[in-house]
């Protein structure tokens, strides 16, 4: 059986704190720890760069998909041991979903809520079962689950879209709700 995959949102900048980096440092650690494949956007910048060089640092295996368009905004990672260029995002997205058992989502902007979005909506809709992990680093995903209790309270989801998403303040946190998931 292949090892479980572990696919992480992030963002290309490091974000404000440092303790963002140590917590994709430490979450890329501990999937190579586990014996989890890291899937990724394949970039080697921000905490994209961090998770990914912290991860096979420590032995685990690394599956980056890129689009054409960000192989040098993102300074595509080519030493991955999978390295999968695509035409567009939504390539990329539906590949780096099709090739992980789980999803974890570290600190970001635009392009994480995005992902995180349009995972969330899959697993709305039936489309997998996969669990969804937000590293809630410093508070920094507060606001967003705040925003998931205010569409449910609103009556514009079901209660159930509040237990599909999962929260951890620690990258040690995140791996222990995985390891409850995936073992």
């Amino acid at each position: 059986m292949p090892p479980k995959s572990v696919c992480v949102y992030c963002g290309s900048r490091p974000g404000r704190s440092a303790a963002y980096a140590r917590a994709a440092e430490a979450l890329g650690q501990g999937l190579a720890a586990e014996n989890w494949r890291l899937v990724y956007g394949a970039g080697d910048v921000g905490l994209m760069g961090t998770v990914a060089r912290a991860a096979q640092a420590s032995g685990a295996e690394t599956f980056g998909v890129i689009p054409t368009h960000l192989l040098n905004r993102e300074v595509g990672k080519t030493d991955l041991t999978r390295f999968i260029i695509t035409e567009t995002m939504h390539e990329r997205k539906k590949v780096m979903v099709m090739n992980a058992d789980a999803i974890v989502v570290l600190p970001g902007g635009a392009g994480s809520l995005d992902e995180f979005f349009e995972v969330l909506t899959w697993r709305q809709l039936g489309l997998h079962d996969k669990p969804i992990v937000l590293l809630d680093c410093e508070g920094f995903w507060g606001p967003l689950k705040a925003l998931l209790h205010h569409i449910v309270d609103e009556d514009f989801a079901d209660e159930s879209l509040l237990d599909y998403v999962q929260s951890a303040e620690t990258a040690e946190g995140a791996l222990e709700i995985l390891r409850r998931a995936l073992c």
